[in-house]
């Protein structure tokens, strides 16, 4: 949540996914934002708790409401309505238009990173249109005349370049790489966070692009093109990069052109221990993650750091001995960030620095 945010004051909808991987847009908006002042979030499964307790057992004072009505009538000084779904294939479920034309009606602006263009729905883009409302579908291609093909002039950034990628997607990535940026910056350092997704945007990454919405030819160029203009532009120590899906995923392939644009120097991988299968699709075997490291390393000929933990299916008793079956598997430092902090973690790539 941002004290100045850079848009306004938003209500997140989360319905059925609000503490699943389809909610991981919410989750992120709720930890952290620079975009909006998040007032709220709907999912009547978790109606009357508080989205932190739910989400990371710290409390965050942002509450949970069972209905738009009942948001809005406890937050009605809310300017936006924000899709916190992130759903398989990002399509926006039938149930929730009539709470989006609720919102228009009443004077909010709707922000959305699904595959759905709500701008494309007739009975939601009149409404828009009548109150002079804005809606940005943030997964919208952007024009070609905008876009940029990959240059090389990538190898004038001589600042320490970290990606974060994962063994999966809706696996943490983002979360972690945020953790480390503000760890960074905590710690004395120059951290800029390159966002390759909606929820990078929404939560205000400065240098972003969205690589769902990107046109295959350009995504390379779009990723050299955010890294090259927060060095340029910040003369930073660190630039940390969100990564996508994962590099074996049978549907997110993400992480090839973050490899190949972005050229990290080091990769942070983002491992959940307790996954067995490509989240989303039953009878996909997750590959090892000595498997995946060895794949980063034959593609990029770059090193995987370290190991970051989700901890997912695991009690807090069970972290630590989680992180250090990961290293033992691995040989590999392993801290669960989230759970523990990030301080060991910054300790171990500010040493890298240059």
């Amino acid at each position: 949540m941002s004290t100045n945010p850079l848009d306004g004051k938003a209500i997140v909808y989360c319905q059925n996914a609000f503490n699943t991987p389809s909610g991981k847009t919410a989750h992120g908006l709720v930890r952290f934002t620079h975009r909006y002042e998040v007032l709220g979030v709907i999912d009547s499964n978790y109606a009357g708790k508080d989205s932190g307790q739910v989400l990371d057992n710290k409390p965050n004072g942002i509450p949970i409401y069972a209905s738009f009505a009942d948001a809005y009538a406890a937050q009605s000084g809310a300017e936006y309505l924000v899709i916190g779904l992130a759903p398989d294939g990002g399509r926006l479920p039938e149930v929730a238009r009539q709470t989006l034309r609720d919102a228009l009606n009443e004077g909010l602006h709707l922000d959305s990173g699904l595959h759905d263009f709500l701008s494309n729905d007739k009975s939601i883009a009149e409404i828009a249109e009548r109150k002079g409302l804005r809606i940005r579908d943030v997964r919208k291609t952007p024009d070609r005349d905008t876009l940029h093909f990959f240059s090389g002039d990538i190898e004038e950034v001589d600042c320490l370049k970290i990606a974060i990628l994962g063994t999966d997607s809706a696996i943490g990535k983002r979360t972690t790489a945020w953790l480390l940026v503000h760890g960074l910056r905590d710690a004395g350092k120059k951290a800029e966070m390159i966002g390759t997704g909606q929820t990078g945007w929404m939560q205000g990454a400065k240098y972003s692009m969205i690589m769902d919405s990107c046109i295959n030819d350009f995504v390379a160029g779009e990723i050299e093109h955010a890294v090259v203009s927060a060095y340029r532009n910040e003369a930073p120590d660190v630039v940390v990069i969100e990564g996508q899906g994962s590099l074996m995923n049978p549907a997110y392939p993400g992480g090839f052109e973050i490899l190949a644009a972005g050229r990290p120097d080091f990769v942070i991988m983002q491992h959940a221990p307790t996954r067995k299968e490509y989240d989303g699709f039953p009878g996909y075997r997750l590959h090892s993650i000595n498997e995946q490291i060895n794949a980063i390393k034959v593609v990029s000929g770059r090193e995987v750091l370290a190991i970051t933990l989700n901890h997912e299916g695991l009690k807090d008793n069970e972290i630590d001995a989680a992180c250090a079956a990961v290293t033992a598997e691995t040989g590999l430092p392993c801290f669960d960030v989230l759970a523990r902090g990030a301080g060991e973690l910054v300790t171990l790539v500010a040493k890298q620095i240059k």
